[in-house]
């Protein structure tokens, strides 16, 4: 059984490198084969011992590599097949990381040589020298070519065009490379494996930014000069993710978000989930400026009905109790789409006059009821009971069952469609989107808030979730500080807030996504929980939109329309 790899986390100075070197007959480890293999085993600047063989390649040497190398048929005419030395040099490898200059040439090859024996590829960590210099040296030196870099940079060994020899000479271009790399903060193995893609960015120096950050998940803050927080993240692991900032992340903001750093905070968490939440909050709290995912609505808006004696629609920008409004919407226009999506199956008025026992009455009915798409109060020619029987089917709509409006406004999109009105039938479709994520959203906030008070266990972290928010996470003995809401709402209020719906759709999305992995005391409980989730994930749109493709036709009457079970 192999031993397991290094640790990346393993400080420089405790790594096992493999530093090698292969003469081949040629560049191609398909038809080419090795005919010297050379490597040094160091650690912490010692040798720890050399392997040295020539190797029977199974044909001639080509004349132009005994004139480079030095090496004759004669001279590996007795030597060992590829596949006989090839256990005792991995033995010698083991689990050391691989080093060479242009390693990936000498991989290949030795690669080819275990595929044909019937064994597995290396999988051990590689540094080539000649990515390092790269990045490290290069405007010192004319060129990156190993005997180049030996002579302008006074290493002990010269490269010769023979392993053993060259291996050595790459081992002392090592030890002089590490000798540098402190400097753009690297001190264990997984920030050398990474040096070679970060070195040349421009904000490089920068690096040193990173080097208090833990390999252990939690949440990250760049901060500028002012004390601002200008992005807000989440990782698995906090070191390795924003020095990959670094690196080849081409994005149009990265350049610029660097340029602004000048400092990094983190909030370590005990789960992904606690993450999220952390993340959540904090880009709430502090809007950073390079964050587009994740922000608060500048400007969310609710939908009600007006407390008149012929109520109508508004939209709000003040915060209402779930039981006589819809909301949070992003934004009015979201708003004024689930509106006019009501407004599509039921006649309530349109208009906005304010209606009395003095109000005087209009001559004659207002477009809208001309046009056969609301009721005319303001005339007084309705029939006894229309109205409130209007308004009733409008309540149901608004807070309970969207079903009568996304059946009508289905049947209406398949036959805009069928005539290829396709602008108008994309203005249907977003009305129906707004009305039914508004009402799936109010769903996964009630189900969550229907299971009150949960302590549930993720592995070794126990967290506390109160109608839909994280109130505490503790692991292994250690209470995570949260970041605090930015609304100071209660949780079981019945005023729903941007943030508290956010949150409540984080904590029901993870829950749905990892069912395996959390629990409580109460399996039943858990279970009850899960399928209320499910249920109110469902997409309330796709239900009529699925009976009508099963219908096979765009006439199928909006009153055939059923929730979904």
């Amino acid at each position: 059984m192999p031993s397991p790899l290094p640790d990346p986390a393993t400080p420089l100075s405790e790594v096992t490198f493999c530093v090698l070197d292969l003469e081949t007959t040629g560049g191609s480890p398909a038809t080419d084969a090795i005919t010297e293999l050379g490597a040094v085993l160091v650690r912490g600047g010692e040798v720890l011992g050399t392997f040295q063989t020539f190797v029977h390649p199974g044909h001639a040497i080509p004349a132009r590599i005994t004139y480079l190398t030095g090496i004759t048929d004669a001279m590996v005419a007795t030597a060992p097949r590829p596949e006989s030395i090839l256990p005792t040099f991995l033995e010698f490898l083991r689990t050391a990381v691989v080093v060479g200059h242009n390693v990936r040439f000498d991989l290949s090859f030795l690669n080819a040589a275990l595929e044909r024996r019937g064994d597995e590829r290396l999988d051990n960590p590689y540094v080539d020298t000649c990515a390092l210099a790269r990045r490290l040296v290069r405007d010192e030196v004319p060129d990156c070519r190993l005997g180049t870099l030996a002579a302008w940079l006074r290493l002990d060994h010269v490269p010769t065009h023979r392993a053993l020899t060259d291996a050595l000479a790459t081992t002392d271009l090592l030890h002089h490379l590490l000798e540098r790399v402190p400097a753009y903060g690297v001190f264990t193995l997984d920030d050398l494996l990474a040096l070679p893609r970060l070195a040349g960015h421009p904000h490089a120096a920068k690096l040193r930014l990173t080097d208090h950050l833990p390999r252990t998940p939690g949440v990250y803050e760049f901060v500028d000069r002012e004390g601002q927080v200008v992005y807000v993240g989440k990782a698995t692991n906090l070191r390795q993710r924003v020095r990959s900032y670094f690196g080849n992340d081409d994005r149009r903001t990265i350049r610029p978000l660097l340029a602004a750093l000048h400092a990094v905070r983190h909030r370590p968490a005990p789960d992904p989930l606690v993450a999220e939440v952390m993340e959540l909050r904090l880009l709430h709290r502090a809007r950073p400026r390079f964050n587009r995912a994740g922000a608060l609505p500048r400007r969310p808006a609710w939908l009600a009905l007006t407390a008149e004696p012929f109520p109508r629609f508004t939209i709000t920008a003040t915060p209402l109790p779930q039981a006589t409004a819809l909301g949070p919407f992003a934004s009015t226009a979201l708003a004024r789409r689930a509106q006019e999506a009501i407004e599509s199956a039921v006649p309530i008025r349109r208009c906005t006059v304010r209606l009395g026992p003095r109000t005087p009455r209009r001559a004659e009915p207002c477009t809208p009821q001309q046009l056969g798409v609301a009721l005319c109060p303001c005339a007084g020619q309705l029939p006894l009971g229309a109205y409130p029987e209007a308004v009733t089917a409008a309540e149901r709509i608004l807070r309970q069952d969207p079903t009568a409006a996304l059946g009508a406004l289905a049947v209406r999109l398949a036959g805009l469609a069928a005539a290829r009105r396709f602008e108008e039938a994309a203005d249907v479709r977003d009305r129906g989107r707004a009305l039914a994520t508004a009402h799936r959203d109010r769903a996964i906030v009630a189900a969550l808030r229907g299971a009150g008070s949960r302590r549930l266990r993720i592995g070794s972290t126990e967290i506390v979730v109160e109608h839909g928010r994280l109130v505490s996470a503790v692991a292994d003995g250690v209470a995570y500080e949260l970041p605090t809401p930015v609304d100071d709402a209660d949780a079981a209020s019945e005023v729903l807030t941007p943030a508290a719906l956010a949150e409540a759709k984080v904590i029901a999305r993870w829950l749905l996504r990892a069912p395996g992995r959390w629990h409580s005391d109460d399996r039943a409980a858990d279970a009850e929980l899960l399928d209320a989730l499910r249920r109110a994930s469902t997409d309330p749109w796709s239900v009529p939109l699925a009976e009508l493709a099963r219908a096979g036709t765009g006439e199928l009457p909006a009153a055939e329309f059923r929730p979904a079970a």
